[in-house]
């Protein structure tokens, strides 16, 4: 079976930090809290970067796609068509959608169907969702990998820091923190399912 953990990491689009004054205006928001709004919609943001990790082999590197969304979008679909199962921490309401809807926008069709369906994991395993059993509790990454003994990814950088460090040019750094996301993702699957660690 193949399994691709994955995380990606997203900033405001050109076009909606143009508007942003107007809604920074009519809403009174900082401007920290509008880039987080803006972040997290398809509609006003894009893929920075995605990083993944397709197994087996069990302890196959993490790789990660930057650059043009466009071509991050399609290698992303080119590795869903050998994917038996896609793991990822809040996949099912932000990474997967995103990828989907931002696709569209693209028109890139996807190269196979991807049901959102809950409830259930697979042919997505949400960590946050498994965790819960789908109860209300949307437990961060961060305080999920503490819980369990794991090292956390957020203890450098946090999703709240991804714009600023890319508008510093700190996109090597917002990378390296998504490949992080990954391996964390990666060690908290293998605590749900109780498999055993890849041998050293």
């Amino acid at each position: 079976m193949k399994i691709l953990f994955f995380d990606i990491e997203t900033i405001p689009t050109d076009q909606s930090l143009q508007h942003s004054g107007l809604l920074e205006a009519q809403m009174q928001l900082d401007e920290g809290e509008i880039i987080k709004r803006l972040s997290l919609s398809a509609a006003t943001a894009r893929i920075l970067c995605l990083a993944y990790a397709l197994e087996p082999p069990a302890d196959s590197s993490v790789t990660v796609l930057d650059g043009d969304e466009r071509e991050i979008i399609q290698n992303f679909w080119k590795l869903a068509t050998e994917t038996n199962l896609f793991v990822g921490h809040n996949v099912l309401d932000f990474d997967l959608r995103f990828i989907y809807q931002r696709s569209v926008i693209h028109q890139i069709k996807p190269s196979r169907e991807i049901p959102f369906a809950r409830f259930r994991n697979s042919p997505i395993f949400d960590t946050m969702h498994e965790w819960s059993k789908w109860g209300r509790e949307h437990i961060s990454l961060d305080l999920l990998s503490k819980a369990l003994g794991i090292p956390s990814p957020k203890e450098c950088l946090d999703g709240s820091k991804v714009y600023p460090y890319y508008r510093a040019g700190k996109l090597s750094e917002i990378c390296e923190y998504c490949k992080c996301d990954v391996d964390t993702v990666r060690q908290v699957y293998r605590r749900l399912t109780f498999a055993p660690a890849p041998a050293e």
